[in-house]
C-alpha cells in the first residue's frame, strides 16, 4: 500500500507543476489551446507507448464498455484548460486551491455513494472533519 501512497503522492505533486508549466505556455505562445493541445499530445504520446510496452494489445475490451466512462477525457480537458487559461490570472495556488476543495467534495461524494463503481467509503462524522480540517488546511495556506 505504501508504493500506492507515495505513486499518488507524486501525482499530487504533478498537478500544480504541470498547472504552471502549461499556464506558462499559454501565456508564451498566446493561446492556453495551443498550450492544451501540446501538453495532450506529448500525454497521448507517453501513454502509447506505456500501452505498447505493457499491454494488454487486445483492444476489445474497450468496444464493450459502457460509453459514459469516455466522459472522463472531458473531465481532464475542462481542467486543463481552464487551469491553463485562468492560473496565470488567478494564481497557480489559487487555482489549485479551488482544484483541491472541489476533489475533496467529490472525492467525498463519490466514496459516499459508490459512483462509477467505486468502493463504498460511508461519509461519517469524524470523515467529515478529517476532510474539512484538509480544506480548512489549504484554505490557511493560501491565506499566508
Amino acid at each position: 500500500m505504501t508504493h500506492y501512497a507515495l505513486t499518488m503522492l507524486a501525482a499530487g505533486i504533478g498537478i500544480p507543476i504541470l498547472a504552471a508549466l502549461n499556464a506558462r505556455l499559454g501565456s508564451v505562445t498566446g493561446s492556453p489551446a495551443l498550450a492544451s493541445i501540446v501538453l495532450f499530445l506529448v500525454a497521448l504520446s507517453i501513454a502509447l507507448v506505456f500501452y505498447l510496452t505493457v499491454g494488454p494489445r487486445d483492444l476489445s475490451a474497450l468496444a464493450k464498455a459502457p460509453k459514459h466512462l469516455f466522459l472522463a477525457g472531458c473531465f481532464i480537458a475542462f481542467y486543463v484548460l481552464t487551469v491553463t487559461h485562468i492560473a496565470p490570472h488567478f494564481g497557480v495556488g489559487n487555482s489549485v486551491f479551488f482544484v483541491l476543495i472541489g476533489q475533496l467534495i467529490a472525492a467525498a461524494a463519490i466514496d459516499h455513494f459508490g459512483l462509477f463503481g467505486a468502493q463504498v467509503s460511508p461519509l461519517t462524522l469524524m470523515r467529515a472533519a478529517g476532510i474539512s480540517v484538509m480544506a480548512v488546511g489549504v484554505w490557511i495556506t493560501q491565506m499566508a
